[in-house]
């Protein structure tokens, strides 16, 4: 499993409703995509659940790393490029992945917090939390998922959740979900991934 998010930082003036119509209009292509497990569109607006910027910024979790190798090179993460320029494409390897209760109802936002891992740590002891606090968060009321995640070269751990209402009880930057592409959600392997 693969974790992945670019951020779009968009001007203080821009008009959000250009990315809510990008993705009423593109959001579709993703839903049979071979290989993802699900892609978050999401974007935070200046001033709504205290975001202090404007920011179109989707998160995928990846079955297969082929899956994510096409999206990328392929052709479809071109347009995105192409409209927008090419963002910096952040990644995780995955660690654990939990359903919540609220797993078929439609998530309304996403909690992404992420934090360093701290020099002279028993690294199997913070892998083993941040795995434990994906269950704790898929077990809160209206989680509909989440996921926990490392990236290695720059030893940060990063958990994700999809919510079914505005005010999860979670801290981290909130977004609001526009649309979910889920082909192999339920191909995602639950639990500790070691």
């Amino acid at each position: 499993m693969h974790a992945m998010q670019y951020e779009l930082t968009l001007p203080a003036d821009y008009d959000m409703g250009i990315i809510r119509a990008r993705v009423s209009r593109i959001g579709h292509l993703l839903d049979g995509w071979e290989g993802l497990g699900f892609k978050a569109y999401l974007m935070r607006e200046r001033g709504v659940h205290g975001s202090p910027v404007d920011q179109y910024a989707p998160f995928y979790l990846w079955n297969t790393v082929e899956g994510m190798n096409s999206f990328l090179w392929g052709g479809a993460f071109q347009g995105l490029v192409d409209d927008f320029g090419r963002p910096v494409v952040q990644h995780w390897t995955g660690l654990a992945y939990e359903e919540g209760a609220a797993a078929g109802a439609p998530a309304r936002v996403a909690v992404r917090s992420r934090r360093p891992v701290p020099e002279g740590v028993e690294l199997s002891e913070v892998m083993a939390d941040a795995a434990a606090g994906a269950r704790r968060l898929a077990g809160l009321d209206g989680a509909v998922c989440a996921a926990a995640a490392v990236d290695p070269r720059h030893w940060e751990v990063v958990h994700f959740s999809l919510w079914d209402h505005d005010a999860p009880e979670t801290s981290g930057e909130v977004f609001q979900v526009l649309h979910v592409s889920a082909p192999e959600r339920d191909l995602l392997p639950r639990g500790p991934r070691w």
